[in-house]
């Protein structure tokens, strides 16, 4: 068996001895036993007897990046394909593969990886030897699998350049693109942690990149999450040693104290060498090497985050391209977000967040998800959390709230076809800042809390976007647009982009501004509303401000909004962190209705972000010009942002408009604007009716197969009052749970 141990000479020293010779060290060369120390400790606290195995493609560096951090670390090194297979062959690997053929040599290969056994070493394996799952097994038991990902057109270039002719698998009929794709699905397999590695970026820089990977993935105490409340010059030390990572915030959804979570020391930063290397990547695969860099290991692995997101993004949307970005005119794009099983770009957090949520509750207890919803989020919690597992279901309910008489007829039906037997809507007769602060009132009040886990075994949860993993799926989109555009030849790597987006409760407006924080260049924010306008002024002005002001219903229901939560986190970021300011901030609006912004935080805001609203009038009007024009239809919502986008672009650089939603989820409205005179009351009629003008984009997939269900079924409805919500939410805990 080929043994490598790393040499540990101090441990074949007796304590007495040790002591000695360490004091006459430290008297005669204290320098020289500083630097020894310091080796020592370093290898040993980072690998412990760990190895650090690099695995990806031929090509990729994994020789010589291996060799760096071995000096780094001062610890052995092993070459697999020079220091095990040559070395048990007794021939090189391209006379074995000459010899023994394609398939036997991949026996072969594992066959010899089996016989390693090491120890606080750095290990290079060869580009095949993850396709042999025994040897893979075998020498990931004791170690830390590094990918080093490098973009295939990286590495062809590479091996041509090179004149490699020993690639696994090449054979006439077969491209060495084939290969390299095709063995991608081994490495995803394998690894515990993905290094992205550009095409010019030294081996040097790749081995650092390694090293700081490692010691990611083993510590996680580096990735907490404070409330946008807490006062850090003033916290006690038990609060300091209760810590929340990744998977405490997504159950518990809201802190205690009534804030929201933020991540304590702030997202990832990509390079523009890593953004670079995901342009030729698909939709899936820039959601994972994003949300891997969002998400500890610890919290989620690797590989099961990679079975979370294909399943979310696989066969449920109905465009291959997950998020298309489409040119409508000028310098304006549509980044389509509706093509998920109910239309809006609620899908892209909601069919990943229940996977999520199910891998990260404790077993021993059940939950009950508390939903607000202006519209579309209701139905697509509730198809989201539907597609659990059924053991998942058996001990994870769902309930939502959305304002009886304040969504689109579509929108509520969708929301009542879409009930499973643990997932219920439940109409409230107010608005949607009625449900939303209730919400926020059930989950901070400590007596039902503790009498609903006491009593029934269930702890409460929130999948609004208050939740802090609703967010993440949100960035992915906001880059993801950014590289289609690169990787379309509209603009190069580093050219600015402006994005409008409708927004009323600001999720998707922050999760743009956090794409930009990680590296995307995105020169302004540009935030659409409807006449419910509160966020223009405040962007404008600095001053929030509820008194006086009542929800108008618009067109545009999912922006009817008067409090935007998410701003909490934003307002969060630009005082620095100031949790005592901020707490004041959203006290004085709860208790005052209104709060202003000091002249240098407005500042801040306006360099960040601007702002416009639009009429119901001139939302109809937008879509009637643009479908003259072009043939397209905008739903309501995307002809807010692009009235506000036209008035306020300088065209200079292009402009991305999120288009939240499809427009057969707003029908009526739609056939106003193209002006219809007859509409028939009926949502699938409305649809119908659509679908006869063969207009871009075709009637939803989704749409027309959920009205047919049920039609608009049955739903429980309840006043807007915080007791008699309670009481539902209890029923429901003993009739699901009990």
């Amino acid at each position: 068996m080929f043994h490598i141990f790393q040499y540990q000479p101090l441990r074949l020293i007796t304590q007495n001895s040790l002591s000695s010779m360490c004091l006459k060290l430290i008297l005669s060369r204290p320098v020289a036993f500083a630097q020894i120390w310091k080796s020592w400790f370093s290898s040993h606290s980072l690998l412990g007897k760990k190895n650090i195995i690099l695995m990806g493609p031929p090509g990729a560096g994994k020789t010589t990046t291996g060799r760096i951090v071995g000096q780094k670390l001062d610890c052995p090194v092993i070459d697999i394909d020079d220091d095990v297979l040559e070395t048990t062959w007794n021939m090189s690997v391209s006379e074995k593969l000459q010899d023994v053929g394609y398939e036997e040599f991949l026996e072969e290969e594992g066959k010899a990886l089996l016989t390693v056994s090491a120890s606080g070493s750095v290990i290079s394996l060869s580009g095949s030897n993850p396709m042999h799952a025994a040897g893979m097994r075998h020498i990931k038991k004791n170690g830390i699998v590094v990918y080093l990902d490098v973009p295939t057109t990286v590495i062809m270039n590479r091996l041509k350049s090179k004149g490699m002719d020993r690639i696994v698998g090449l054979s006439p009929g077969i491209s060495l693109k084939d290969i390299l794709q095709f063995r991608k699905q081994f490495y995803k397999r394998w690894f515990d942690i993905r290094v992205l590695c550009g095409g010019d970026v030294a081996a040097e820089v790749v081995a650092e990149k390694v090293l700081d990977a490692v010691k990611r993935y083993q510590d996680s105490e580096l990735e907490t999450f404070i409330s946008t409340r807490s006062f850090k010059s003033g916290r006690s030390m038990e609060e300091d040693s209760h810590k929340l990572y990744f998977s405490d915030v997504v159950t518990q959804g809201l802190a205690l104290d009534g804030g929201l979570f933020v991540p304590e020391r702030g997202l990832p930063e990509f390079t523009a060498e890593e953004w670079q290397g995901l342009i030729e990547a698909t939709y899936v695969e820039r959601a994972q090497v994003i949300l891997e860099r969002c998400i500890h290991p610890a919290d989620i692995p690797a590989s099961k985050l990679a079975e979370i997101i294909e399943t979310a993004y696989g066969e449920n949307f109905s465009c291959s391209k997950v998020a298309p970005i489409r040119h409508l005119a000028g310098n304006q794009f549509l980044l389509e977000l509706f093509h998920g099983p109910t239309a809006s770009f609620k899908d892209f957090a909601l069919q990943l967040v229940p996977h999520l949520f199910a891998y990260c509750i404790p077993r021993s207890c059940n939950y009950l998800i508390l939903v607000a919803t202006s519209g579309d989020t209701g139905s697509a919690v509730l198809d989201g959390f539907s597609r659990l597992h059924d053991t998942d279901k058996q001990r994870i309910a769902l309930v939502n709230f959305f304002p009886e008489d304040g969504v689109s007829p579509i929108q509520k039906s969708q929301m009542i076809a879409c009930q499973k037997e643990n997932a219920w809507s439940v109409g409230v007769k107010s608005d949607f800042d009625f449900c939303q602060t209730a919400i926020k009132q059930i989950f901070t009040n400590s007596d039902f809390t503790g009498f609903l886990t006491v009593e029934y075994g269930t702890a409460l949860a929130a999948a609004n976007s208050i939740n802090w993993a609703r967010l993440l799926p949100q960035i992915v989109y906001h880059a993801s647009a950014y590289l289609d555009l690169v990787h379309q030849g509209i603009i190069s790597f580093g050219s600015p982009v402006d994005i409008c987006i409708p927004t009323g409760n600001f999720g998707n407006m922050l999760a743009a501004f956090y794409a930009k924080m990680m590296g995307i260049p995105i020169r302004k924010c540009i935030c659409a509303s409807n006449e419910n306008n509160v966020l223009t002024d405040f962007i404008r002005r600095g001053v929030y401000d509820l008194r006086g002001r009542k929800l108008i219903s618009s067109f545009s229901p999912a922006v009817d909004i008067l409090k935007s939560s998410n701003l909490e986190r934003y307002l969060h970021l630009i005082t620095n962190e100031d949790g005592q300011l901020v707490t004041q901030l959203f006290n004085q609006l709860e208790n005052q209705g209104h709060f202003q912004l000091q002249k240098d935080l407005l500042g801040k805001l306006q360099q960040d972000i601007v702002a416009g609203w639009c009429s119901d009038e001139d939302c109809l009007a937008a879509i009637h010009s643009v479908y003259s024009t072009t043939g397209y239809i905008l739903d309501t919502h995307t002809a807010v942002a692009k009235v506000v986008a036209d008035r306020l672009q300088d065209r200079t650089c292009p402009i991305i408009i999120s288009s939240t939603a499809h427009y057969s989820k707003f029908a009526p409205a739609i056939l106003r604007a193209l002006r219809i005179a007859e509409i028939n009351q009926n949502p699938l009629s409305q649809l119908h009716l659509l679908s006869s003008y063969s207009a871009l984009p075709p009637i939803h997939w989704g749409l027309l197969e959920t009205l047919k269900k049920t039609g608009n079924g049955d739903h429980q409805v309840c006043a807007a009052d915080m007791s008699v919500l309670m009481s539902h939410i209890e029923t429901l805990i003993q009739n699901h749970f009990m």
